[in-house]
């Protein structure tokens, strides 16, 4: 049996940067399981398909294999054989996995890739509903949360590095309409687990939020 940490919260708390950390400080392996997400959003994108169009994401759904693999050291993602990593993070991906993901079918697609890792290895897994569907029995269960206008300026910020022009009320809008859309979806909507411990990292530094998350896991 492995170990299993889940680490869940809404868009921009920061889940990755601290997931990642926390698997390298305590050697766990750690698997994105909004990248994964993020990759079928590719997928549903290259065949042309809105988000709106529901029915035509339940039929695609299907012919979409991801995976994840590790060269040296770094997550690698993979949709039907082709590296997508560094389509990720675009916005027009974002907003299509925030949508997509609470589809059933696309839920089931990736849910016994994701079980079957964490039965096998020590993992630790961040996303929107870890704790209270995807890992129920999760050893340690982390609710990480930071306030809007703080996850508004670390998505302007990072966004702004790149190079990219956006504006920083149209980022926390977004965020908004993301919460909005994440808590109040039907399948595995976004909540805290009864027993997941809340982390609100709107005053915290990144050091500080993986050493509290590290002290409660062996």
């Amino acid at each position: 049996m492995g170990y299993n940490v889940a680490i869940d919260g809404p868009a921009g708390a920061g889940k990755s940067t601290i997931a990642k950390l926390v698997a390298k400080q305590k050697g766990y392996i750690y698997v994105d399981t909004g990248a994964m997400y993020r990759a079928m959003a590719v997928y549903f994108l290259d065949c042309g398909i809105l988000p709106q169009e529901i029915e035509k994401i339940r039929k695609a759904a299907k012919e979409a294999r991801v995976g994840i693999e590790y060269e040296d050291g770094m997550q690698q993602v993979y949709l039907n054989g082709e590296n997508v990593t560094a389509k990720l993070r675009e916005e027009a991906v974002g907003n299509m996995a925030s949508v997509s993901s609470a589809v059933p079918e696309v839920r089931a697609r990736l849910l016994d890739l994701q079980r079957n890792l964490a039965s096998e290895k020590d993992v630790i897994m961040d996303g929107r509903d870890i704790g209270t569907n995807v890992l129920p029995d999760a050893d340690v269960k982390i609710y990480l949360t930071a306030s809007v206008e703080t996850r508004a300026k670390r998505r302007f910020d990072e966004l702004t590095e790149k190079g990219i022009f956006c504006q920083f009320d149209e980022v926390a809008r977004d965020i908004q309409k993301r919460d909005e859309r994440d808590m109040n979806r039907k399948t595995a909507p976004l909540k805290q687990a009864e027993d997941a411990i809340l982390v609100d990292s709107s005053d915290m530094t990144v050091d500080e939020v993986v050493a509290v998350i590290c002290s409660y896991c062996k």
